[in-house]
C-alpha cells in the first residue's frame, strides 16, 4: 500500500476531491462538516484499477492549521497537490510546495479541481499558471490534471495518473526498524488505547512489544488494522491503527512515535543542514523561537548556526538543534523549521548527526560514518548502524574504530604484556577496548585469565623456585629472591604450598605425606613433633609449620601431643 498526502490552498477542494475518489468523507470532525473547513487531518482509501491499495491524508490547507498541515505530510513520498481552476495559484500553494519540497518529496500529481466551472482557455491558462509554478521543484514534470469532484470530469485520469505515481515509486523501504508517528489517539470502547499513523521503515505484528514516548515506555500491541480490516501484521508504507496495552491514551497522542527501541537511538541534540528559503527577507540565527517539525510532532528548539553564526536566505549550512525531549532518530530524517515570532516557515533539511560529540563551536558535521567513528574514536557496530544508518565492517571485536584512537590502545595494551612479563597480563584489569585490542593480537594466549604472547608454556612448571624447596625439601629457603607476584601465582597453582610464613613444594607436602604414613604404620598409637623432626631431619621452626599445613588439610589429626591419622592420609 501507498500512502499520499493531499496538499493545496483553502477551500481548493481537497476533501471533496479525496471524497470523490474514495466514496469516504476525511473530514470527520462536526466542526468541519458545519464550516466546510478541513481543520484537522482525514483519512481515506481506494483500490486502484490494477488491485493495489491506496491511502490519502487529506491535510487543511488554511495558515491557521498549518500545525497540522505539517503532522500530516511527515511520513509520506508522495502528495497529491491540489490547486482551484478558478482562483489559481495561492498563497497557501506556495507555503505547501515549499514544505514539500524542505521535506524531500520527490513525486506527485496535481489535479485542477472545478474545472467545470471554467471554459478551455481559462483551464488551459490555469495548467500554464501551475506549470509556472513548480518549475524546479519536484512537480515540474508531475502531470497536472482538470477535474470535478461533482461532475466526475477527469476523475478517470486522476485515477490512472495515480496508478502510474504507485508504479514508479516502487515498494516501500523495509530496513527491519519500524517507526510509526502518531497522528491520533483515542480510546476504542472494548478495545481501549488505539493509536493510528504512516508505518514506515520496517514491520509490526500483533503481540508483539514496542516502545513509545519520550520515556521509552514498554507497550504491547494488542491488534492491528487497516482500513477497518484487522490484520496480524503490517508492512511499512500503510495506515495503521494500533490497539495498545499497557497505556492510557491519555498519556499519548500526535508526536509520539512507536518504535522497536533496540533497534534506535534517542537523543535531543541534533546537527542538521538547513536549507533556508530564498524567500525569507533574513538572516536566520540563534536569536529567535523556532520549531522543528520531524514526523507529526512539533518540537520547540534552541537553534545555534554552526561556522560564522548566521544563514542567509537561500544559503544551506549546519546548526545544531536541541530539542525539548528525545527522540528516536536517523541520519536522513526529514524536518521544517519555523519561527513563532515571525510566524512563518524558515526551512528545513535533513538529520546529519545523531547525538553528536564534538562542541558546537568545532562541529563540521556530514553523514559520512567515517567522520563518525573519527570525531567518536571508538563505536559499536551496531550503535553506528543507529545513528548513522550504515552497517560497517567492525575493526576489532564488534567496533568500528578510528586508526588513530586504535593505535593509542594498541599501544596501551602491549606496554601492559611487555610489564607483565612471564606471569602474563591480568585480563580482568582491562576494560572492554583494551580487552578486544588483546584478543585481537596474532599468537596471544589466555589461559586462567592470564595472556601472554608466543607459544603456549607454562612459565612456572619449571620455575626456579620450585627447584630450589625440592632440593631442601624440609628446611625451604625463603623466597625473597623472587618476584612476590610469581610465588603468589605458584601458590594459586598449588605448585607449592605456605603455612604460617614458609613455603614447601608440592614434591615436598607428597614425600611428607608418605613417611608419616609409614610411621603411623610402625606406631599407629601417633607421632610426636620429636618423631617428626627426626623423620624429616629438620628443626622445629620447619616442622612444626608442615605438620600444621597437613592438620588443616586432613593428612594427620592433631590429639593431644600426638599425631594421628587423617581421612587424607595415603596408604604407605
Amino acid at each position: 500500500m501507498t500512502v499520499i498526502a493531499t496538499s493545496g490552498h483553502v477551500d481548493h477542494g481537497k476533501s471533496t476531491l479525496v471524497r470523490a475518489l474514495t466514496g469516504t468523507d476525511p473530514d470527520r470532525l462536526a466542526e468541519e462538516k458545519a464550516r466546510g473547513l478541513t481543520i484537522d487531518l482525514g483519512f481515506a482509501g481506494m483500490t486502484l484499477p490494477d488491485g493495489t491499495k491506496l491511502s490519502f491524508i487529506d491535510v487543511p490547507g488554511h495558515i491557521k492549521f498549518l500545525r497540522n498541515m505539517l503532522a500530516g505530510v511527515g511520513g509520506v513520498e508522495a502528495t497529491l497537490f491540489v490547486v482551484s481552476a478558478v482562483e489559481g495559484w495561492k498563497p497557501q500553494s506556495e507555503e505547501h510546495l515549499r514544505i514539500l519540497n524542505l521535506l524531500g518529496i520527490e513525486r506527485g500529481v496535481v489535479a485542477l479541481t472545478m474545472a467545470d466551472l471554467v471554459d478551455d482557455e481559462l483551464l488551459e491558462l490555469a495548467e500554464l499558471d501551475v506549470a509556472e509554478h513548480v518549475e524546479g521543484t519536484f512537480l515540474a514534470d508531475a502531470p497536472i490534471i482538470g477535474v470535478s469532484s461533482i461532475t466526475k470530469l477527469g476523475l478517470d485520469d486522476l485515477t490512472k495518473a495515480l496508478s502510474d505515481l504507485v508504479s514508479e515509486m516502487g515498494p516501500p523501504t523495509d530496513n527491519n526498524k519500524p517507526r510509526l508517528w502518531v497522528d491520533r489517539a483515542f480510546s476504542a470502547a472494548g478495545s481501549g488505547t488505539v493509536v493510528t499513523g504512516t508505518l514506515v521503515g520496517g514491520s509490526l505484528s500483533a503481540g508483539s512489544e514496542v516502545n513509545v514516548g519520550a520515556r521509552s515506555q514498554t507497550v504491547r500491541i494488542r491488534a492491528l488494522q487497516n482500513h477497518n480490516q484487522e490484520i496480524p501484521k503490517v508492512g511499512p508504507g500503510n495506515r495503521v491503527a494500533v490497539n495498545l496495552t499497557g497505556i492510557s491514551h491519555s498519556e499519548i497522542g500526535r508526536g509520539d512515535v512507536l518504535v522497536n527501541a533496540s533497534s534506535w537511538h534517542y537523543t535531543s541534540i541534533i546537527d542538521a543542514e538547513l536549507e533556508v528559503l530564498a524567500s525569507l527577507d533574513h538572516d536566520v540565527t540563534r536569536r529567535g523561537a523556532y520549531a522543528a517539525y520531524i514526523g507529526s510532532a512539533e518540537f520547540n528548539i534552541r537553534l545555534r548556526v554552526l561556522g560564522d553564526g548566521r544563514l542567509g536566505p537561500g544559503e544551506t549550512g549546519a546548526v545544531r538543534m536541541y530539542l525539548e525531549r528525545p527522540l528516536p532518530a536517523s541520519v536522513g530524517d526529514r524536518f521544517v523549521l519555523r519561527e513563532h515570532g515571525r510566524d512563518e516557515t524558515v526551512g528545513g533539511g535533513r538529520f546529519l548527526d545523531i547525538d553528536p560529540t564534538v562542541t558546537a563551536s568545532k562541529a563540521m558535521p556530514d553523514s559520512d560514518p567515517l567522520r563518525m567513528v573519527a570525531e567518536r574514536g571508538w563505536i559499536t557496530v551496531d550503535h553506528l548502524e543507529k545513528i548513522s544508518g550504515q552497517r560497517l565492517e567492525p575493526t576489532v571485536g564488534n567496533w568500528v574504530v578510528d586508526p588513530e584512537a586504535l593505535a593509542l590502545t594498541t599501544a596501551e595494551v602491549t606496554a601492559a604484556l611487555d610489564a607483565a612479563g612471564a606471569l602474563g597480563l591480568d585480563v580482568a584489569g582491562l576494560d572492554n577496548k583494551q580487552r578486544a585490542v588483546l584478543e585481537s593480537f596474532e599468537g596471544i594466549n589466555i589461559v586462567n585469565g592470564l595472556a601472554t604472547m608466543g607459544e603456549v608454556v607454562d612459565p612456572f612448571a619449571d620455575h626456579q623456585y620450585i627447584a630450589e624447596l625440592n632440593a631442601s625439601p624440609f628446611r625451604p629457603p625463603n623466597a625473597d629472591n623472587h618476584n612476590r607476584a610469581e610465588i603468589r601465582e605458584l601458590v594459586r597453582r598449588k605448585l607449592i604450598v605456605e603455612s604460617e610464613g614458609l613455603f614447601f613444594s608440592a614434591k615436598a607436602i607428597e614425600d611428607a605425606a608418605q613417611d608419616i604414613a609409614t610411621l603411623l604404620r610402625q606406631q599407629p598409637e601417633g607421632f610426636t613433633v620429636s618423631d617428626a623432626r627426626d623423620i624429616f631431619d629438620t628443626s622445629r621452626k620447619f616442622v612444626l609449620p608442615l605438620l600444621n599445613y597437613m592438620d588443616r588439610n586432613g593428612i594427620t589429626r592433631r590429639r593431644d601431643d600426638l599425631r594421628i591419622a587423617g581421612p587424607r592420609l595415603p596408604q604407605p
